[in-house]
């Protein structure tokens, strides 16, 4: 079984997401997002996984998302999901993939419904 974590070591609830996993008897792969983010085409089947829309998985409180005037319902998923992968930093996460199923560690017990 293939399990991916997308982390961000800065992050408490991602470093907790890694080590219940961990615990867990899991070794995910690993991916820091900010360092590799995510396609548009994979973010797009993550979203699919996770069963939300772009807009729900942004980080609303990052400076980027008020500079870019990303709050403008004008925009639309496929502008959203471009500025995700450019601006990484504004992707909720941990997202972890499992058995073709996403989940967002907050809280980080919610990973452990898809393994």
């Amino acid at each position: 079984m293939s399990i991916t974590i997308y982390h961000n070591p800065k992050c408490s609830k991602s470093r907790q997401t890694l080590e219940l996993l961990k615990e867990n008897g899991v070794t995910p792969t690993v991916i820091e997002y900010l360092k590799t983010p995510p396609t548009a085409e994979i973010l797009k089947a993550i979203l699919v996984q996770l069963g939300m829309a772009p807009r729900d998985l942004m980080r609303k409180k990052e400076a980027v998302y008020a500079e870019l005037e990303l709050d403008d319902p004008s925009l639309s998923d496929d502008d959203l999901i471009d500025f995700m992968v450019l601006h990484p930093i504004l992707i909720e996460r941990p997202i972890v993939l499992a058995n073709g199923k996403a989940a967002l560690g907050r809280p980080p017990e919610q990973v452990l419904d898809i393994l």
